[in-house]
């Protein structure tokens, strides 16, 4: 599992001319999931991010979670996460898990967020999204699980 966690100040992910999630400070977590992952890991991780001391506090040090500022989420599932790209120019997909094993463990994923104090929304799984993001720093980080 491997999340790309950004930092924004506001987000949106739109699927046919619709805003289906729309949120201002908090994070952007962009999820891949692999054949292997289990809910144990989705648990592992969401507990890391929802502590994750990405926000800056009044001394501009980066000191808060996104509990601590009372920020939401806004979890995308990104299959291209898993890209292989050791042979070739063409991403490999392999390690992927399959719609049928990823869907429900990013909707447990996603319930295992706001079970840690997170209030979170989702793109939609399978669509072409448009996601808009405001980084801000840009603050990026990557996590596996």
């Amino acid at each position: 599992m491997r999340a790309v966690i950004q930092r924004v100040t506001q987000a949106q992910v739109t699927v046919d001319s619709q805003t289906i999630a729309s949120i201002g400070d908090g994070l952007v977590i962009l999820l891949g999931i692999e054949n292997e992952d289990t809910r144990e890991k989705a648990d592992q991780l969401c507990k890391k991010i929802a502590a994750l001391r990405i926000f800056s506090d009044s001394e501009e040090k980066m000191n808060l979670s996104v509990r601590d500022i009372s920020g939401s989420a806004i979890v995308v599932s990104q299959f291209t996460l898993m890209a292989d790209t050791h042979k070739g120019n063409r991403p490999s997909f392999f390690k992927a898990a399959p719609p049928d094993v990823a869907s429900p463990l990013v909707d447990y994923f996603i319930a295992s967020l706001e079970k840690e104090g997170v209030p979170t929304q989702s793109g939609q799984f399978a669509a072409h999204m448009l996601v808009e993001i405001h980084n801000s720093g840009p603050v990026t980080i990557l996590l596996e699980a």
